[in-house]
């Protein structure tokens, strides 16, 4: 089967976000993919201020009408679609991913277990966290997710090993503070240390990063997506500072090929 690890640029808009996704992943349909991974946050990107008045509409539902649609997308290409987003649930707020399958319900639903997508003195009754991780069954093998900051703390690590997952899914969201995109300081100092995290791991993951247009306040991620076997070594590579996608070649449970870029 195919992956299309999928980097779109994300605006203010959240409508139009969602159909960029929308968009892209009829891309990906049309090269063949079979999975098809976008980052975190992908719907308003991960711009949260520690204010709920600003940040709890940022969230949806899950299920709900993002999920609803791409649902409705699944079932009309037969494909599997993974994303992260904001999700809303009564007063509280998440940082989840969700994994959906041809027949369009909600397949596999993550709650991010590691709190630095918002400040430390953000209200806990609002910015919540998950407890559990979990896998799902499908046609590839069992997959999960990890979140971003989750991927650096070696408890939660310790527990998705445990999964005994063929495929680790990994949406995130990165940026550098001076705002560049730089790819040598990513090749040299960040991305060896991110595929020393997933050798932690022992499962091939699959990671894209969403990348800003400008008008996200103060995100400016540099997009990206990579490929990593459970060996540490990366793979395949979508460059920085590029909207497109990765074509990977996914030949059976835990063994990747590069299928070339787009």
């Amino acid at each position: 089967m195919k992956a299309a690890l999928v980097v779109p640029r994300l605006t203010a808009d959240r409508s139009a976000n969602l159909a960029t996704v929308e968009r892209m992943a009829a891309d990906a349909v049309s090269a063949k993919a079979g999975l098809i991974l976008f980052p975190e946050a992908v719907l308003t990107g991960l711009v949260i201020e520690d204010d709920p008045a600003h940040d709890l509409p940022l969230g949806e539902t899950i299920p709900g009408p993002a999920t609803d649609r791409l649902g409705a997308f699944c079932r009309r290409h037969g494909c599997w679609l993974g994303f992260g987003m904001l999700e809303r649930r009564g007063a509280g707020l998440y940082d989840s991913a969700v994994l959906l399958p041809p027949d369009g319900f909600i397949g596999l639903l993550y709650r991010r277990i590691q709190p630095g997508w918002h400040g430390k003195a953000a209200d806990p009754e609002v910015y919540r966290q998950g407890t559990e991780t979990a896998g799902t069954r499908t046609p590839f093998g069992t997959v999960g997710f990890l979140l971003c900051g989750d991927l650096f703390d070696d408890a939660i690590v310790h527990r998705f090993r445990g999964l005994g997952a063929d495929w680790l899914l990994f949406p995130f969201s990165r940026c550098f503070s001076d705002g560049s995109a730089d790819q040598r300081r990513w090749d040299t100092e960040e991305l060896p240390e991110y595929a020393r995290r997933v050798s932690l791991t022992r499962t091939p993951a699959l990671m894209t990063n969403y990348l800003t247009d400008g008008s996200l306040p103060d995100d400016q991620s540099f997009g990206g997506a990579f490929a990593v076997s459970a060996g540490g070594e990366v793979l395949a590579r979508h460059p920085l500072g590029e909207e497109g996608m990765l074509m990977v070649e996914m030949q059976g449970p835990s063994s990747l090929r590069l299928d070339g870029k787009r």
